[in-house]
């Protein structure tokens, strides 16, 4: 997995959008304005959004992801290497954690 395999994910989610709010380089996720998944410039892994702290703390404990940096606890670093299928589960996870957050008629106007 990489950069652009991590993108064409994060693409096909209803509503998501790319931009770079950190500078060239840094493909931040949104959903309803708000992150659920980011790749730095010298990243080698992406951060995505847990439902919570322990969800996180548990995924650093098994070692399927570290500390993200300039995140909060509940977001973990997921590296490339664990392979396309536990990414894309916790980019599946990170995305309905913040859209499921979001205002029901605003989660009712993604597509």
């Amino acid at each position: 997995m990489d950069r652009t395999d991590i993108n064409a994910i994060c693409a096909e989610y209803p509503g998501a959008e790319c931009s770079e709010p950190f500078g060239p380089g840094h493909d931040v996720w949104k959903v309803g304005g708000k992150i659920f998944a980011a790749i730095g410039a010298d990243a080698g892994g992406v951060s995505v959004k847990t439902p919570d702290t322990e969800t996180a703390a548990m995924l650093i404990e098994a070692g399927i992801g570290g500390k993200a940096p300039y995140f909060h606890r509940s977001w973990v670093l997921v590296p490339f290497e664990r392979g396309e299928a536990e990414i894309r589960h916790r980019l599946d996870v990170a995305y309905a954690t913040i859209r499921d957050k979001l205002p029901k008629k605003l989660r009712a106007t993604l597509k």
